[in-house]
């Protein structure tokens, strides 16, 4: 595997090969059943910034394991984010049409593949991690029970339960982070932490990066609140302002104290990647210019939007 430093061309390097990676860890699209493997691949390779993948690998080269080290664990973590998007699109959760400038799985394969494909991915992503011989088995467990926590009934699967039964009218700021502590930040934080287990690392290593994952996850979920209001669908290659029955910071609390509680977290990252041990500035600097890159898209469609109630 090429070697990578943290410039823009080698992100985008990098990027490209978690892609290669991806599309050689699930079936070919003609392996039968040939509909079920076109809808994985469609939803798994659809164009993406693989900012939790990124994540994951910047976060073992912090603690200078190489970037090969970390791939298996990064490309399931991809996987699962994928799975969660095609469910999130079905009509029965989000009914969303548009995702990642592509039309929804559901509308291309029809809803049963496309929950097919989502189970299918979700489940090949932990064989991935059980395939890498690369890694000692104690990591492997440790890596497993990571992601698992991260998807199930204290992860995505409770964010997504708690954003179908979302009551509104007397949601407050704590209400809104809550779910997108589940629903956004659990897998951040899961990128982030597996990471750190990846190059070796565990206990007080290992949670600082977790809570480095979430403050990441929670400024990125309030960036696309304020994205979801304020850009074109096409813009945002996903249908858009659809938050108005959803978890929302900026409809829970206007759009100016949305922005604040994006700075906190993303402040708050920033410290927790100051502190931790290994090399300095990678990490760290990725994950900023990802906020900065959000913070001037949020700019660039800037008009008022008031709180609810």
């Amino acid at each position: 595997m090429e070697s990578f430093d943290h410039s823009p061309e080698d992100i985008h390097r990098l990027r490209a090969a978690i892609d290669a990676r991806l599309a050689c860890l699930v079936p070919p699209a003609e392996q039968a059943p040939a509909a079920l493997h076109h809808s994985m691949r469609h939803s798994l390779l659809a164009p993406g910034k693989r900012v939790r993948a990124l994540l994951l690998i910047l976060t073992a080269r912090h603690f200078g394991a190489s970037d090969e080290s970390a791939f298996s664990s990064a490309c399931a973590v991809e996987m699962v984010h994928a799975a969660s998007l095609v469910l999130d699109d079905l009509p029965a959760m989000d009914n969303a049409t548009l995702r990642r400038g592509l039309p929804a799985n559901h509308c291309v394969y029809g809803e049963g593949t496309a929950i097919l494909a989502a189970v299918a991915l979700m489940n090949r992503a932990f064989g991935v991690i059980a395939e890498d011989a690369g890694l000692t088995d104690a990591a492997r467990v440790g890596l497993t029970a990571i992601l698992s926590r991260a998807i199930g009934s204290e992860g995505l699967v409770a964010g997504q339960e708690a954003d179908l039964k979302w009551q509104p009218i007397a949601a407050t700021r704590k209400d809104v982070e809550l779910v997108h502590m589940r629903k956004t930040a659990a897998l951040f934080a899961a990128s982030t932490e597996m990471g750190a287990v990846v190059a070796g690392r565990q206990g007080e290593e290992a949670q600082r990066m977790r809570d480095f994952g979430r403050r990441l996850g929670l400024a990125f979920q309030v960036l696309d609140d304020l994205l979801d209001v304020l850009a074109a669908r096409e813009e945002a290659g996903k249908d858009v302002n659809r938050d108005a029955h959803k978890p929302s910071m900026v409809r829970a609390v206007g759009l100016e104290e949305a922005r604040r509680a994006a700075r906190l977290h993303i402040d708050g990252a920033a410290s927790l990647a100051a502190h931790a041990t290994g090399s300095r500035g990678v990490l760290a600097d990725f994950a900023l210019s990802l906020m900065t890159h959000l913070q001037k898209s949020v700019n660039s469609y800037d008009r008022p939007v008031a709180a609810a109630g």
